[in-house]
């Protein structure tokens, strides 16, 4: 009976370690696609914008995460579609800022009401 019990936590503890297997293997698959993922990107701005624009763009990163994405995400999809003339330089990028940073602000009202 002892040898039943055994063997039946042996099978538990060998299919638990290959699930765990499985899901660190498709973990570590999935960080390299995005790594990759992300040189490209990476290769595609480096191209398509001065140095200038790529450092204040790195700036921009450091504060408003969200907003640098979505302006490389925006730039990106220019390029891609052939709609971008030239290079990016820091004056386009600055509308490009200006531009996406007014779509996504909210505007916010204080309404404060006087007690009777």
């Amino acid at each position: 009976m002892s040898e039943y019990y055994d063997s039946e936590l042996e099978e538990i503890k060998k299919k638990r370690l290959e699930e765990f297997m499985r899901r660190l293997e498709e973990e570590r698959r999935r960080k390299e696609e995005e790594m990759a993922r992300e040189a490209q990107r990476q290769a595609i701005l480096r191209r398509i914008m001065t140095p200038e624009a790529r450092g204040r763009l790195a700036n921009v990163r450091l504060v408003r995460p969200e907003l640098a994405r979505a302006v490389e995400d925006y730039i990106i999809n220019l390029a891609l579609a052939g709609r971008l003339r030239g290079v990016v330089d820091d004056d386009t990028l600055k509308r490009i800022l200006l531009e996406l940073d007014s779509r996504s602000r909210r505007d916010y009202r204080i309404v404060i009401r006087e007690k009777r």
